[in-house]
Formats: structure tokens, C-alpha cells, sequence
């Protein structure tokens, strides 16, 4: 068989990486993974026989003296055809955690290093395997909540986001370059945008990037989630909302008022979106240390929250200390009220979207659909995840950045030089999402979030 010519990745590096890639604690499988290059001598060293590129075999693992530390299956990925763009040696043996870590150390001992967090997706970046907002998206997929956000990390890991990332830039470079051309001939006294029809195909991207933005805003709903902190004076239900909304028992109920002195936290999947709901201490004027300590956090958390559930027990009505608790709210928070306890009324479950309002009754369950669809539309998710893109807050601000660039641009239509400018200055924005002008500070700390062994 004709060996495989030796390749040399992009990457100008001299080091092999090694980390345990499987999930920590005992399983039926555990995998070492191997980046660097020219790893046949080190493979050698652990298998028995340099395994065939690509094809999984049976091999023991074994130490410095020769004795076997496990018996499994290892796989050889040459350059530049692997995850990393280098060559990849994954020995997968049995899941436990001494064994790993033994095998792990004989790799050490054979002059691998062990890998920072995200070093492996990071060399297949700067490899060109993936370009960087690709490189997020492994990271997405792995921190997927729900379905719907596993499923749009997959797009975004395919590369449909990037898609449309470049076919914006490409569409400005065509603008920039007939807008530069221009510029050479500053004799002609013609108005070059009517000339070109540069006005017009400013307005077409600048179109095609809100659709873009859109898109992105629900992508970053599904990636981050909600953070909804339920709120209220003591004994309104607020634990019963957040049980029968997860749909277990994650919050002590009892009729003492007060129960409640720290936040509990639940993950919920509302309609494909990921909400962060957080059970709070009641709020009230308290003089036990411990409760006010409670109340502080409360206060906290709906500084940091998305939304707030105001609940109020409709049996009593909305009374001055509720009033008092909707006028403390911060004025960008979006409020629902919820008008808990109908089941003591015998009313019907209702929601008023002009007053922000649900009756339901979480005891039995009734309107909690309603609550659903209210904190959807309030949260502005369409509930469709198709065409969706896995955004980042950094991914949204520079597409902000580029819009307000188009913006400046398009105020700038008589002066040639300003306009050309700002279009560069787009062109810069938009690169930064996909990696292609990027700084080291920032690729250190997107990595740096991944976790060890990706």
C-alpha cells in the first residue's frame, strides 16, 4: 500500500495535545483523544501496530514496560483529513476514570501535553477546518438545552450561518470594489451612486443584513434562554408556578409565608425556548435577618432578569403592596402579572395581552398554557426554528455594528470618500463573526469556555 504523503498543517506547531474527551466519571466507554503532528512514533509506542488511517482496531494499550493498561479499540486520523487538520489518535477503551487517567499519563510520558479547554476545536479554526463561528457552535451544541437549540447548533455547525455571513460580504466587497473604482476618476463630475446604482444595492444589503439580525435575535433566545424571575409578596404561589411548570416538585410549598429565603433555579423548555425561571424569597417588609437577606436577593435577581412574573393572589386582588413592587421594577423589564389562586374564584383561565395579564391557578394547572404563550409573545419567539442561526452576543453586536455602518453609509451618498469608508468598516464587522480578522484576546476567550478534550 502507497504510504500517505507526510503533511504539515498551517499552524505552525511542534507540540502534541492529549486529553480524556469523554465526560468525567464511570461509563461503558471512555476516549483519549491525540492531536499533533507526526504522532506514528507515540501511536507505536501505546499500540501494538500504527493503526490503519480510518479504520478501527482492535488494539491493547500499553505502559512504559510493556504490560497492557487496557484493551480497546484505536483509530488513526492522518493530516489534513481530521478534526483538528492534524494528525488525531483516538484510543477508546473501557470508561473508567483510573483507567483513563493512566492512559492519559502514559501519552504525557510520551511528550503530549495535556490540552487547554476547547484546544482541539481551536487548532481546527486556525487550521481551517471550521471558520469561528462554526468553531462556537460545537461548544453550542454541547450546551444545548432543549431540541430546538440542539438543532440550530447543527445548522450552524454545517456552516448555514457562515453561509449567509459570506454572502453579505461578498456583497459589499462587490459594492466596495465599484465604489473604489469610482474613486480613481475623481474628474468625473457625475453622481457616481446614480451612475452605479450603488444607492440601490446599499438599500438590498442592508435588507438582507436585518434578516440576518432578526434571525440571529432568535437564535440567541435559543442559545442563551430567558431569564424569568418569579416575584410577588409572600404566599402567592410563586414555588406552586414553578413546580407545576417544570413539572416536578423543585420548590417547597407550605402555607407559612416566608418559606422561601434564596432563589431556586430551573431550567424550563417553553415552546422550544430555554428559560432560566427563578423561585424568589416573598417581598415584603421583614425584620428577620434572614428573610431580608432573602428580599436583597430577590431585588438582585430582577436586576439581572429578562422578565418578571409578578404573581398576585386574585382571590385577594391587586393591592398597594403590589403596586409598591411594580413601581420598583427597573422600566426596561418586561412584566407579566399573573393572577394566581382562580381556583378559590371558580373563574376561568384568561390572559389580556393589552394588561399583560394571566389568570391561572397553579394548584390545578389551569392557564398555565396561557402563561406559556404570554411569556413567548413577550419574549418575541416566533417558535420556529428553521432558518434560525445559533447567535452570540458578540455575533449580534457586530452585526449592529455593520447595520449602523450601511446606515452612516447611506447618509454619506455625495461624498465617494466617507461612503467607501464606512462600507470598509462594515466589511470589518461582518469578518470578525466568521474569524477572518481576529484578535488573539478574543480567540482565547471564546476557547477558553469550551471544555477539555474539545
Amino acid at each position: 500500500m502507497k504510504p500517505e504523503p507526510v503533511y504539515s498543517p498551517p499552524m505552525a506547531v511542534s507540540d502534541i495535545i492529549a486529553a480524556i474527551a469523554t465526560a468525567p466519571g464511570r461509563g461503558g466507554i471512555g476516549v483519549v483523544r491525540i492531536s499533533g503532528p507526526k504522532l506514528a512514533d507515540l501511536a507505536r509506542q501505546i499500540v501494538d501496530k500504527m493503526p490503519r488511517p480510518r479504520h478501527a482496531g482492535l488494539a491493547d494499550f500499553r505502559d512504559s514496560h510493556g504490560g497492557t493498561i487496557d484493551q480497546g479499540v484505536a483509530l488513526f486520523f492522518p493530516a489534513p483529513h481530521s478534526y483538528t487538520g492534524e494528525d488525531v489518535l483516538e484510543l477508546q477503551g473501557h470508561g473508567g476514570p483510573v483507567v483513563l487517567q493512566l492512559l492519559l499519563k502514559r501519552c504525557l510520558e510520551l511528550g503530549a501535553r495535556i490540552a487547554e479547554p476547547g484546544e482541539f476545536t481551536k487548532r481546527a479554526f486556525l487550521n481551517d477546518k471550521l471558520d469561528l463561528a462554526q468553531a462556537e457552535s460545537v461548544a453550542d451544541l454541547i450546551d444545548a438545552t432543549t431540541v430546538q437549540a440542539a438543532r440550530c447548533a447543527v445548522r450552524s455547525l454545517q456552516g448555514v450561518f457562515s453561509k449567509r455571513i459570506q454572502e453579505l460580504t461578498l456583497a459589499l466587497i462587490e459594492l466596495r470594489a465599484l465604489v473604489e473604482a469610482t474613486l480613481d476618476f475623481p474628474e468625473e463630475e457625475i453622481d457616481f451612486l446614480k451612475h452605479s446604482d450603488a444607492t440601490d444595492r446599499l438599500r438590498v444589503l442592508q435588507r438582507q443584513l436585518q434578516a440576518v439580525l432578526q434571525a440571529s435575535q432568535q437564535g440567541s433566545l435559543l442559545r442563551e434562554g430567558m431569564h424569568i424571575v418569579l416575584a410577588g409578596q409572600p404566599n402567592v404561589g410563586k414555588s406552586s408556578l414553578l413546580n407545576r411548570m417544570a413539572g416536578e416538585e423543585v420548590a417547597i410549598v407550605t402555607d407559612i409565608p416566608g418559606t422561601t429565603r434564596d432563589a431556586i433555579r430551573q431550567i424550563l423548555d417553553i415552546e422550544g425556548m430555554p428559560a432560566h425561571m427563578i423561585d424568589t424569597a416573598g417581598l415584603r417588609d421583614s425584620v428577620d435577618p434572614v428573610e431580608k437577606v432573602g428580599i436583597a436577593r430577590t431585588w438582585a435577581a430582577i436586576e439581572k432578569a429578562d422578565m418578571v412574573l409578578l404573581l398576585i393572589d386574585a382571590e385577594r386582588g391587586e393591592m398597594a403592596e403590589d403596586r409598591e413592587i411594580l413601581k420598583r421594577l427597573p422600566a426596561r423589564l418586561p412584566c407579566l402579572r399573573v393572577m394566581n389562586k382562580i381556583d378559590l374564584l371558580q373563574r376561568d383561565p384568561a390572559a389580556d395581552a393589552l394588561k399583560a395579564t394571566v389568570w391561572l391557578s397553579a394548584k390545578t394547572g389551569a392557564g398555565i398554557d396561557l402563561l406559556r404563550k404570554a411569556v413567548r409573545d413577550a419574549a418575541g419567539w416566533c417558535g420556529a426554528e428553521e432558518g434560525l442561526y445559533m447567535a452570540r452576543e458578540r455575533h449580534l453586536q457586530a452585526l449592529r455594528q455593520a447595520g449602523a455602518c450601511l446606515e452612516r453609509a447611506a447618509e454619506h451618498g455625495r461624498n465617494p470618500e466617507l461612503f467607501a469608508e464606512e462600507l470598509r468598516l462594515a466589511h470589518v464587522a461582518l469578518a470578525a463573526i466568521t474569524g477572518e480578522f481576529s484578535a488573539d484576546d478574543l480567540l482565547g476567550e471564546i476557547f477558553s469556555r469550551f471544555c477539555i478534550g474539545k
